[in-house]
């Protein structure tokens, strides 16, 4: 008796066992399932947007060369409005680069993500390369009344760099800090030699971001504020880009930001260009 008793609790436990090592399965299942679809519907939500913010930065200098030659080409305009003709190929001209701008991104982006992307370095004096960096933005800065800051210290030695990719990376970050900042705001540029790196922020009193809109904005492609109801252009590709450029060099690349307060993007590139130099020898 005692023995089928036993018996009878062994086969109970087992089929409990079973019965649970089942749910538990199937629970995992449920789990990965669900777990599947939500990063099915954020990749899904991620391709809608960058779609809808590509056929928006695309269509608008179309749409400007196709008028204006529109215009060019119509028998009476440059009869009716001499000097119109000049005008409007300038604006063409100007799409044509727009175009050309987005495109390059696109295929610098597509380079580094495959890892078939090459540093052309040379001895170059950072100083120079952040002063041209900052001429590059002075124009549009000057149009929202911003005033731009430049501190930076006086034995800053001679790095190894690729020029165009460091002018690059510091034109986006600053061109980003005029897009986001308010008239009237202000931008901050400071260079200092640390141990062995050079260390440079950029610093802005634009609308700022949470913590979670940090990681968003360093996504390629991708905005912190919708296509719909931005009121600026960009694709979304001069923070993840100007990162990858500065990480190629063997720096460091952050961002600090508050929302309502400001942004700081600190980079740092190092001083002897060894940690460029190795990268490059390597993909060699």
């Amino acid at each position: 008796m005692h023995a089928v008793s036993r018996a009878s609790r062994k086969s109970l436990l087992s089929s409990y066992a079973a019965d649970l090592g089942s749910l538990i399965s199937r629970r995992r299942s449920e789990n990965a399932l669900r777990a599947a679809g939500i990063e099915s519907a954020m990749a899904n939500r991620a391709k809608s947007e960058f779609l809808a913010n590509m056929s928006h930065e695309l269509r608008t200098p179309l749409n400007a060369i196709i008028g204006f030659a529109d215009l060019i080409q119509a028998p009476s305009a440059g009869a009716a409005e001499p000097g119109k003709s000049t005008e409007y190929a300038s604006y063409i001209s100007q799409g044509g680069r727009d175009l050309l701008k987005i495109l390059n991104d696109i295929l610098d982006l597509s380079r580094i993500e495959i890892d078939n992307f090459e540093l052309n370095l040379e001895r170059h004096s950072i100083r120079d390369l952040i002063e041209t960096s900052v001429d590059l933005v002075q124009a549009r800065a000057s149009d929202k009344k911003q005033t731009l800051h430049m501190r930076v210290n006086g034995d800053l030695p001679i790095i190894v760099v690729d020029e165009t990719r460091i002018k690059q990376a510091l034109s986006n970050i600053l061109s980003n800090a005029v897009t986001f900042t308010q008239e009237g705001g202000a931008i901050f540029v400071i260079a200092k030699h640390g141990p062995g790196s050079i260390a440079i922020e950029i610093t802005d009193t634009g609308i700022g971001m949470r913590d979670e809109q940090i990681a968003y904005a360093l996504k390629p492609f991708t905005q912190v504020m919708p296509a719909r109801v931005r009121n600026h252009a960009g694709t979304g590709l001069g923070l993840p880009i100007a990162r990858a450029l500065v990480l190629r060099h063997g720096g460091t690349f952050q961002i600090a930001s508050k929302a309502g307060v400001g942004t700081t993007v600190s980079l740092s590139l190092p001083s002897d260009g060894a940690h460029a130099q190795l990268q490059t020898e390597d993909d060699d």
